[in-house]
């Protein structure tokens, strides 16, 4: 039936043009944006996962840069460390060519004397961010933490986690010590600590070396010490050596798992952005494709309803 109230034919037409521009108009959106989930109306869920993710994205991007802070702390004091070993092998070599007989032990001091002060630069020059691990008030037990993980469990519930270094035991000296002329037995450093009793004669019992037990390395003066007293202070800075290496090994393993552990939150950060990717990202040569297809169905659409709304003028032909 021919009606010039209702035009079927037009509001077809018209429906199927409306649908493609709307298509059209989706596929372009992706194209322009790059996604084909850009807000939470195209896909509920899967823009509500990929916001959280990139949420933790952000702050694994914040551990990295804490665990680069924190190997960088480390290594200084490693670095710092290597070297006051050498310096302290040094002084074990010195106090063991004074045993020499009729050697110059002041002579001998004097060199000692600069090592020693070398040891005390290098401690309070291992400085990073305003932090010295070497030269501290660091107490027994003390130790830094290095934010090292961001983690999100089943029910969302985020923690974080760190990598525990301990900065007592590799302390050379105690920063709140301002006079470092005097040896203390505790709550020094390995440097400033008074030395461990000798027992000289190997028999137990008391040492007449009374010198060696107020002594650290740091102030120690052979000048007039006798043959035991300085088989004491070689005995001594041996230990400390031992100590010295303990720390650097350890401050070595600290730095190793920060390293992994950067590598590691490399790794997930890329994982985990190809993840997002997947859920949420267009696929270019789809769209492109879609969009050829489109807009060809949108010119025909164009065409049809022209068509059927030219169908109308034909019944005034009728009235002629």
């Amino acid at each position: 039936m021919s009606s010039i109230h209702t035009n079927t034919a037009a509001m077809t037409a018209l429906k199927a043009l409306q649908m493609t521009n709307s298509a059209l108009e989706s596929t372009q959106k992706n194209i322009s944006t790059g996604y084909r989930v850009s807000d939470a109306s195209d896909n509920a869920a899967y823009w509500s996962i990929a916001t959280t993710m990139r949420s933790d994205n952000k702050a694994l991007s914040t551990v990295n840069d804490a665990l680069g802070l924190g190997a960088a702390k480390v290594d200084v004091a490693y670095t710092a460390t290597k070297s006051a070993i050498d310096v302290v092998d040094e002084i074990k070599s010195k106090l063991v060519a004074a045993k020499e007989p009729g050697v110059d032990k002041s002579k001998i001091q004097s060199e000692v004397k600069a090592l020693q002060e070398q040891l005390k630069a290098i401690a309070d020059s291992a400085s990073f961010s305003g932090e010295n691990w070497l030269a501290s008030n660091a107490t027994s037990g003390a130790t830094k933490e290095i934010v090292a993980s961001f983690t999100r469990d089943s029910s969302g519930a985020v923690s974080i986690g760190t990598v525990s270094v301990d900065v007592h035991s590799s302390k050379l000296f105690d920063s709140a010590t301002i006079d470092r002329t005097t040896a203390s037995a505790t709550g020094r450093g390995i440097l400033d600590s008074t030395l461990a009793d000798y027992d000289h004669d190997g028999d137990g019992g008391a040492t007449t070396a009374a010198l060696t037990y107020t002594v650290s390395i740091y102030n120690l003066d052979i000048t007039s010490v006798t043959d035991d007293q300085l088989d004491g202070m070689i005995v001594g800075v041996e230990s400390a050596l031992n100590s010295m290496t303990t720390a650097a090994a350890d401050l070595g393993s600290s730095k190793s798992r920060i390293d992994m552990q950067t590598k590691f939150i490399g790794n997930l950060m890329d994982s985990i952005s190809s993840g997002i990717g997947k859920l949420v990202d267009a696929d270019m040569t789809e769209e492109s494709t879609k969009l050829q297809a489109l807009q060809t169905q949108q010119q025909l659409g164009i065409q049809a309803l022209s068509m059927a709304n030219s169908g109308s003028q034909s019944l005034l032909s009728l009235f002629r």
